[in-house]
């Protein structure tokens, strides 16, 4: 009998950590499939992948997922409780049976007591992370803030300080309100850690790191023994063929032309925009060379990099509160969107299509309504930061695109 096991990911890019966790997240769960949740063009910390969404499932097939399904930019592109719920409403409508995520702790029996101990305090907890977020506070402060000025003898000893434990606490809240019959597993993160940012001796890196080798030292050698085989080998072909990878400085003249270009009301309709940030934008940009330099004219106590980062996502895209509010009051997703799967990801599709009521779309074409502009024109986006040789088929490539087949 089948046995699946759900991986929320960025892959950006598949390194030797990600592949360590696919193989003891099927050991640990007894699956025989594996289901990522992948983000697509950009990403929960709000940046551009550094190369696109196709050639990232490609990894992640020849690296042992069966199915690669795409979290939609709504979900994916959101603070940490929203893109949780969106990826377990994905893992959810397929029917996928447990899901793993590593975290710094490492231990799921403390992040369930972690949010059993806040449910018992839910007024007093609600309460806290209201008064630190009005005092200024982001909200990721906020609630570590709030946990510890809970007083208790009895305290849970899981840390909400740490990105990973943050994202596994929302991933049992979320499975708790969408998918109560699913198991959660989590493992420790093993040598780097989420925001490392040196290349190790070891084998294993963070992302952050191996990012940081292509974009300042511009040597892909230099990550070669963090990566399989297969990554090494998309990220080479990828580099040889444009030269480049994706990062925000590729889209820092469209992000100006917006900013500059936009009223003061138009940029108040964006998601996200809100408290007067526009001003601050605005007044900014005129000053600004990079997006670096940028990036550190705005940022503020309140607001952390990445909630910035997604603003000016969203600015880039031209994605309004009415858009997004609109898909996320719907009681399903739309459509789920197939990027890659292997003979075993295909079967497990045949098999259980009566019991999946979320349409599989494979082509574009056959996406419809809201869901299907905004992933146009995040595409589109997208595209316009890619080398000029590339960039007409970017353009296209939601249309010309069907999923990967391994």
């Amino acid at each position: 009998m089948s046995h699946s096991v759900g991986l929320i990911v960025e892959y950006n890019p598949f390194h030797n950590g990600h592949a360590l966790h696919l193989q003891t997240s099927k050991q640990l769960s007894n699956a025989n499939m594996v289901v990522a949740v992948m983000s697509g063009f950009f990403l929960q910390r709000g940046e551009p992948a550094l190369l696109p969404k196709w050639e990232r499932a490609r990894m992640a097939l020849m690296a042992g997922a069966d199915l690669v399904i795409e979290l939609p930019y709504y979900y994916s592109v959101q603070k940490a409780e929203l893109f949780a719920e969106g990826a377990i409403k994905v893992l959810s409508e397929l029917g996928v049976h447990s899901v793993s995520f590593g975290s710094e702790n490492g231990d799921i029996q403390d992040f369930k007591e972690l949010i059993s101990f806040i449910q018992q305090h839910q007024s007093e907890w609600d309460e806290l992370v209201r008064m630190e977020m009005k005092s200024g506070k982001s909200y990721p402060k906020a609630t570590s803030n709030a946990f510890e000025a809970i007083n208790s003898n009895q305290k849970p000893s899981l840390s909400l300080s740490q990105p990973n434990n943050i994202l596994g606490y929302h991933y049992l809240r979320a499975i708790e309100k969408f998918a109560p019959t699913m198991e959660a597993y989590t493992l420790k993160r093993t040598s780097a850690q989420y925001h490392d940012e040196q290349i190790p001796i070891e084998s294993i890196a963070s992302a952050t790191s191996i990012r940081k080798a292509l974009f300042e030292e511009k040597n892909l050698h230099l990550i070669k023994h963090v990566v399989p085989t297969s990554t090494w080998d998309i990220l080479s072909q990828y580099e040889q063929a444009f030269n480049s990878f994706q990062q925000w400085e590729s889209y820092f003249p469209y992000l100006q032309y917006q900013l500059i270009t936009s009223t003061h009301e138009q940029l108040r309709e964006i998601y996200e925009c809100e408290e007067g940030l526009e001003f601050r934008l605005k007044e900014a940009i005129k000053q600004s060379t990079s997006f670096s330099d940028f990036m550190n004219k705005i940022k503020t106590k309140r607001y952390t990099w990445n909630r910035l980062q997604r603003l000016l996502t969203h600015i880039l895209t031209q994605t309004t509160k009415k858009e997004i509010d609109q898909l996320l009051a719907l009681e399903t997703l739309p459509y789920l969107r197939l990027l890659g799967m292997s003979s075993r990801g295909r079967e497990h599709l045949r098999k259980n299509k009566k019991e999946i009521n979320t349409p599989i779309i494979s082509r574009f074409a056959n996406a419809f309504g809201p869901l299907k502009e905004l992933d146009e024109r995040v595409a589109a986006t997208y595209a316009t930061g890619l080398p000029n040789i590339a960039r007409g088929n970017g353009m296209s490539s939601e249309y010309k695109q069907i999923p990967i087949q391994l």
